[in-house]
């Protein structure tokens, strides 16, 4: 079976896209696609076995249609819940993940207060607790899921005013500055859309300095390692779906006019719904 695409994104929604683009923008030889696995949508409120069974369902129907050298898990509930999983039942592809940027946090960090913004599932997980532990001992990491701020994403975002997307946000950042936390890790892909308006609104909101931390760089960095000591090869034909997104469900025009739009806004083609 050729290799159509050199990697595949895959989060529940539209959260990974950043990711996408920065990697492109680091290789732009490199042919990506994307899948929002939408009818499961959001993960973070699943269960281990439902984020397991979803994933690899959703890596399945990748496999099948663009048999990508690379998967990118552009997702940090899927990936610290089910990755070792993941891998297991697909163990001839490779799967790179996105973990919270906790050491980075850590690293910078000067009061060593750091705020943790996430899914349940993610600030929950022993996964997370594993790289506090590791990274982040000498620090206080006060965390926060937030649900709401995710379905805000996906669903109101790309239509929203200036005014609605720092009121969307403004819970967490007040929530967070409350507490003395001086930098912020956005341990949901989603929320590297609001990355301006989280700074914008803690400029507002605090006295010190906060940073913003999320792990765009370090997980296209490491899928660009990753694919070298891969041997296949993309096929070099006429093959129109380099950057388009995806989705395994539209529930009515309003979304996919959403999805029109998020698409334009980023300047890539809205492949529609498969699955």
């Amino acid at each position: 079976m050729k290799n159509l695409v050199d990697f595949a994104f895959l989060d529940s929604g539209t959260g990974g896209i950043p990711y996408m683009l920065l990697l492109k923008e680091k290789s732009p030889r490199s042919r990506c696609v994307y899948l929002g696995d939408t009818v499961h949508f959001p993960y973070g409120e699943k269960d281990f076995n439902e984020i397991v069974r979803c994933a690899s369902n959703a890596i399945n129907l990748i496999i099948d249609r663009w048999n990508p050298r690379v998967i990118v898990i552009a997702c940090n509930t899927i990936s610290v819940t089910a990755l070792d999983s993941l891998r297991k039942l697909h163990p001839s592809l490779p799967i790179v993940g996105t973990v919270p940027a906790i050491k980075l946090a850590a690293k910078i960090s000067e009061n060593k207060r750091i705020g943790f913004l996430a899914t349940n599932a993610s600030v929950n997980h022993p996964y997370s607790e594993n790289l506090i532990r590791e990274f982040a001992s000498d620090c206080q990491v006060f965390k926060r899921g937030d649900p709401d701020l995710i379905e805000f994403i996906e669903h109101k975002l790309f239509t929203a005013t200036r005014e609605e997307k720092i009121a969307a946000v403004m819970p967490a950042v007040e929530y967070f500055n409350s507490l003395g936390c001086d930098t912020i890790i956005l341990g949901c892909t989603h929320f590297t859309h609001m990355f301006r308006e989280i700074e914008e609104a803690f400029a507002s909101k605090s006295w010190r300095k906060v940073f913003v931390v999320d792990s765009r760089d370090g997980v296209s960095n490491h899928a660009l390692d990753v694919i070298k000591e891969c041997t296949g090869v993309v096929e070099d034909s006429d093959f129109a779906d380099d950057m388009k997104f995806y989705v395994t469900s539209l529930k009515g025009e309003d979304e996919k006019r959403e999805y029109e739009t998020l698409c334009s806004k980023f300047h890539i083609p809205f492949g529609g719904c498969i699955g």
